[in-house]
């Protein structure tokens, strides 16, 4: 009779256990799930305040945005891009160096967003310059200026660079 006790006692505290243990799951995985809904909610939160903040630093009426593209650069081994610059009504805004890959991207037809800010309304001087390597392995530096209005709604302007000597080296597509 006493085995018998011990082992309806020793069964009764294995099931007790093996209950605790699922409870125990269960909480853990609806924990889980909450965890995963506050994830999603914070990465939410944050592509809005990221939404938010572009809109705060950047708003339209202000803004201007400079797109640089390849036209038939370094197809022909004319010269090798290495480097842009550029500069609004005299102040550098943006300077970028070209990596291998980078300029993979540009000679299959892809365009690199290298400058967004705020200017005001009215008439700007956009200054470029292009530095790289020429066909015959020496260092090659190109500058040309532009002009452009803003308006009330957001500028694009776009640079193209071509393998061409002269001012058509570097152009301006209004957008």
């Amino acid at each position: 009779m006493m085995r018998t006790f011990v082992l309806v006692l020793l069964c009764g505290t294995i099931a007790s256990a093996s209950f605790a243990d699922e409870a125990s799951r269960e909480q853990m995985q609806g924990l889980d799930e909450q965890v995963q809904e506050i994830k999603s909610d914070v990465l939410s939160i944050a592509a809005e305040l990221s939404l938010l903040e572009e809109r705060l630093l950047f708003p339209s009426e202000t803004q201007v945005g400079v797109f640089v593209s390849l036209a038939d650069l370094e197809k022909d081994g004319a010269f090798q891009l290495d480097s842009v610059q550029i500069q609004i009504d005299g102040q550098p805004v943006a300077h970028h160096i070209y990596s291998f890959k980078e300029l993979e991207a540009l000679r299959k037809g892809g365009v690199q967003r290298i400058y967004t800010g705020n200017v005001v309304t009215g008439a700007h001087r956009l200054e470029v310059t292009v530095a790289g390597k020429s066909s015959g392995g020496g260092d090659f530096e190109d500058s040309r200026e532009f002009d452009f209005r803003k308006d009330i709604e957001p500028k694009l302007l776009g640079i193209t660079l071509s393998a061409q000597g002269g001012e058509g080296r570097i152009q301006l597509g209004d957008g």
